[in-house]
């Protein structure tokens, strides 16, 4: 048979536990059709690119199938009349993938990786601040004063120290 990915966005008003028993209903159809749900992963509630039907968010799911063609339009079909579901698409592929997608790791596993150097040793930290007393960029940036005089006094302050 196929083999297909089908993702789904569902709006951001209803709860993970019905975007659940959405998932159950379509994976209930493919399975009524004939076919199997290789693998079904939840994304869970992300903010989304632009507005769709006046949601700034969605529940996204994502279903491996393998399917006949006639099952899987049966589940667009669905898809297209339920009233949860704002965008849907499905894709054939020649074959799964046997480890999780990669919208399946959070958006911290990603940056962490980002700032990590070769080998995994920490990457060195070029954001250090000139100034005289050797405070970090992030330390100046948490001191800063909240009122005009402040700021007044702080750039006097300053100009003092480097005489």
């Amino acid at each position: 048979m196929p083999l297909y990915e089908s993702v789904f966005i569902a709006r951001q008003d209803i709860s993970a536990g019905q975007v659940d028993t959405l998932a159950d209903d379509m994976e209930k159809l493919i399975t009524d059709s004939g076919g199997s749900v290789a693998r079904r992963e939840y994304w869970g509630l992300r903010t989304l690119t632009y507005r769709m039907k006046k949601n700034r968010k969605g529940h996204f799911v994502m279903l491996n199938l393998d399917a006949p063609s006639d099952a899987i339009q049966e589940m667009e079909r669905n898809l297209r009349l339920h009233e949860d579901v704002l965008r849907y698409m499905t894709i054939r592929l020649e074959e799964l993938r046997s480890e999780p997608s990669p919208m399946v790791h959070g958006k911290g596993d990603r940056d962490r990786a980002d700032r990590r150097g070769p080998d995994d040793a920490p990457a060195q930290n070029d954001d250090a601040d000139d100034s005289a007393d050797g405070e970090t960029a992030a330390a100046a940036a948490a001191e800063t004063p909240a009122s005009e005089e402040a700021v007044v006094e702080a750039a006097a302050e300053e100009e003092e120290n480097k005489e």
